[in-house]
């Protein structure tokens, strides 16, 4: 592999501006070789001069970057042992000390002096905060690494060219005296974080600290296994799929395809949703955007896009099979109508299974966040719950198919035929219906609700929470202008019709509008390079960009006209409605690039790059500050008083030569 490839695959991403600018410096080598004067035309002094200018030119390049990387190193630096003292002081509160003790007298006293236990609470926080402390200096020690190997390879590649030996000069006198090469505070916090993990949260068992601070190889491959697996399940479900498409055309009574429509269509469209959710991983982890950050995931122990792929085409498979079954319950003896319902007990099995198999702790993950959106106002919002809010207002549909699930079920003693008259189901209107397909958009509000209180900010989460109201008006509107209809048997369009149309314009605008300009962040106007997009894009071509916004626009219509199918009754609106709903889940995939891709690009504008843990209450830590600067003045705390010089690091030639 390339340097340059393999520096793009191993960067941190929200420090990618930090880094040397190797194909930059390697861009203008190779323009200074295309533009030298043809020798048979120049005379020896010009020639010289040439490469003398060129020279003077590709050093100061170089000199630029070298100070780039040290004044980044070096706030990094710092802020990590602001970080490493602020640990210390929680550690040393948690075991009630006044100063953390060194590891090696810690084990030697601790039979004498047993410090108190802090509670299992507590000791999972501090494991927490100092996983993520030690992931911030692999990536700083990563940092260091690939910015030298950087200067070394590029000015490698000058003497080569110029067959000079300028480069590897200029390399001893600058790179190898940088602060970013020879400063060795990275490891030394890197050992003491290992020491006092090992040490005080994990009684002394350095195996198992070092199990749970150990960081994943940057671009780590998938097993095969895995692969194969998803290979195989997806060739069961294409097959399964092909055969309910052929059977369905010629088993399925006609009177029976509209119910089970119906009662298998949320199910499809969960496991639709699901599949589309491990391209988005996939896309955003070839991006580069940093998904397991923004989602605030364990970047330990996480699911791959080939997990999540696996999962929807297990679920994919229970679902034609449960399908098959109801085609051909006559001949297998079971009851049709069974098999939706044993379809949804075991996909809720899966999800709410309590062992630790399948999947265990993206489960919890899921239901955790699910929890915080349910009781929204009460908890602090993060991206993950908005974000996951926001897909459920995708599935609005799906909460319509569960009034009729119920009520078929209810209504329906006998499993194994379909009842005389299922009209009811269909037909009823009821108030509960609009107020089931209100949560998502109850749920979204409430959030914006809780932002607003806690950040006291009126832009954007006041404004946010007015596309929940109009959504909700949409909703309402259609079901009060079908109740009006069926009440009175008018065929005129009624107050309600029109309220409808004014709410579903009004809507779409003002979300299609806010998707480009907030949550992707498009449309500004001081974007010089990418017109009319912003100063800075991801993707590789401005045409998705552009492609994406009018799909969007054309689907945020669609999505708002169907809310007006969903109590149409017999065959075609059912069927169009499924359509649309589709149509709508693979919006939202889109919309998941392009919002990750803003979130993404914020926190590189703050060069934030991994959790930010916070273990003492914020009320706390005006009270403390005395307490840390007395830690950071202490002989053996943490200091950024100028230090004696380090001695310099021989280069690969000089250990070579001796």
């Amino acid at each position: 592999m390339k340097f340059a490839a393999h520096l793009a695959a191993h960067i941190t991403p929200e420090w990618r501006k930090q880094y040397i600018n190797y194909e930059e410096l390697k861009q203008l080598l190779y323009e200074t070789v295309e533009n030298v004067p043809p020798a048979d035309k120049t005379d020896a002094d010009m020639l010289t001069r040439y490469f003398v200018d060129a020279d003077e030119a590709f050093f100061s390049s170089c000199e630029k970057e070298l100070s780039k990387v040290n004044t980044f190193y070096s706030e990094k630096i710092a802020e990590a042992m602001r970080k490493f003292a602020s640990l210390q002081h929680d550690l040393a509160a948690a075991f009630s000390m006044d100063v953390i003790e060194k590891p090696s007298y810690y084990t030697k006293n601790t039979r004498k002096n047993p410090p108190k236990k802090p509670s299992m609470k507590k000791i999972r926080k501090l494991k927490v905060a100092f996983s993520e402390f030690y992931l911030s200096l692999v990536l700083l020690q990563n940092y260091q690494t690939l910015n030298y190997s950087g200067f070394r390879k590029i000015l490698k590649k000058h003497d080569k060219l110029f067959s000079f030996k300028n480069g590897d000069y200029w390399r001893r006198d600058n790179v190898d005296f940088a602060p970013f090469y020879v400063n060795k505070d990275t490891d030394r916090l890197i050992e003491e974080t290992e020491n006092l993990v090992t040490t005080y949260l994990e009684d002394g068992n350095r195996q198992r600290a070092m199990k749970r601070l150990h960081i994943p190889p940057i671009g780590e491959h998938q097993s095969l296994w895995t692969t194969f697996k998803l290979g195989l399940l997806m060739g069961f479900f294409v097959s399964l799929f092909g055969i309910i498409a052929f059977a369905a055309a010629f088993a399925v009574k006609k009177e029976e395809y509209n119910v089970a429509l119906r009662l298998y269509r949320g199910t499809f469209l969960l496991t639709l949703f699901l599949f589309f959710g491990g391209l988005n991983v996939y896309g955003w982890r070839t991006s580069g955007v940093n998904h397991i950050l923004i989602f605030e995931i364990n970047p330990r122990n996480h699911l791959s896009e080939l997990h999540i792929m696996e999962i929807s085409m297990i679920f994919g498979i229970f679902w034609t099979l449960s399908v098959l079954g109801f085609i051909f319950s006559e001949s297998l003896g079971i009851p049709a109508y069974a098999n939706p319902l044993l379809l949804l007990f075991s996909m809720l099995i899966f999800l709410l299974n309590p062992f630790k198999i399948l999947f265990y702790g993206a489960r919890s993950w899921f239901l955790k966040i699910l929890g915080r959106i349910i009781f929204a106002p009460f908890f602090k919002v993060n991206f993950a719950d908005f974000w996951l809010a926001e897909q459920l207002t995708s599935l609005v549909p799906l909460f319509l198919d569960m009034h009729f699930f119920i009520c078929f079920y209810i209504d329906n003693a006998d499993w194994a035929n379909l009842p005389d008259d299922v009209k009811p189901c269909f037909e009823n209107v009821s108030l509960v219906q609009p107020i089931l397909m209100c949560l998502p958009a109850w749920f979204r509000f409430a959030q914006c609700l809780r932002r607003y209180h806690d950040s006291k900010q009126c832009f954007p989460h006041i404004f946010s929470s007015m596309k929940y109201v109009t959504m909700s008006l949409v909703i309402f509107f259609a079901f009060y202008n079908v109740k009006s209809k069926r009440e009175n048997e008018q065929a005129e369009p009624n107050i309600y019709f029109y309220l409808w149309m004014v709410a579903v314009i009004l809507s779409t605008t003002f979300t299609f509008m806010w998707d480009i300009k907030v949550d992707w962040g498009l449309l500004s106007g001081g974007a010089a390079e990418n017109k009319f997009l912003r100063e800075q894009i991801i993707y590789s071509s401005e045409t998705y960009y552009f492609m994406a916004i009018g799909i969007n626009f054309i689907l945020r219509f669609c999505w708002s006209f169907s809310l007006s199918l969903l109590d149409v009754t017999y065959p075609k609106a059912d069927l169009l409605a499924m359509i649309i709903m589709s149509l709508e889940i693979f919006r939202r995939f889109m919309w998941n690039f392009f919002r990750l891709e803003n979130e993404h690009l914020n926190n590189c504008g703050e060069f934030r790059a991994i959790r930010d843990i916070s273990i003492v209450p914020l009320e706390t830590i005006d009270r403390d500050q005395d307490v840390l600067l007395r830690m950071m003045d202490e002989d053996d705390g943490v200091t950024n008083r100028p230090r004696k010089s380090l001695p310099r690091m021989a280069s690969k030639d000089e250990k070579k030569n001796s």
